[in-house]
């Protein structure tokens, strides 16, 4: 099969339910100088190279359904919407349609043992 994009071209981040997101935070802020927001925090890969998001969500957070599971990873993709038709073509449900905002493309679909998977397309710079 001749692919026409790269499926992946990174890691983008990874999301985890606890039970003080905010405690949390603040936890690895002061005792590792992780730069946390309300949504976590941002590495950077390089110069330019990109990004990596580490995210903290309460653990109750309907985000990560219709998985039971702690984390959900996010995979950088090159064009999600070919992806996503690929993947359908090869009987991977996705969950919801591709949501798009102005930092990028956002789907979601499982894996064979129940973890959601948010693949994400960047927006251009």
């Amino acid at each position: 099969m001749a692919e026409q994009f790269r499926r992946t071209t990174g890691f983008g981040g990874v999301f985890f339910r606890c039970k003080d997101p905010k405690a949390l935070r603040e936890w690895y802020n002061q005792h590792l100088g992780v730069d946390t927001n309300d949504f976590g925090a941002t590495f950077e890969w390089g110069k330019g190279s990109g990004e990596m998001v580490w995210g903290t969500f309460k653990e109750d957070s309907k985000y990560f359904s219709p998985s039971e599971k702690q984390f959900m990873f996010n995979f950088r993709v090159e064009n999600l919407v070919w992806l996503i038709d690929q993947l359908k073509s090869e009987g991977i449900e996705t969950l919801g349609p591709v949501a798009e905002y102005e930092y990028g493309k956002f789907a979601h679909i499982m894996d064979l043992e129940g973890n959601k998977i948010e693949l994400w397309e960047p927006a251009e710079k």
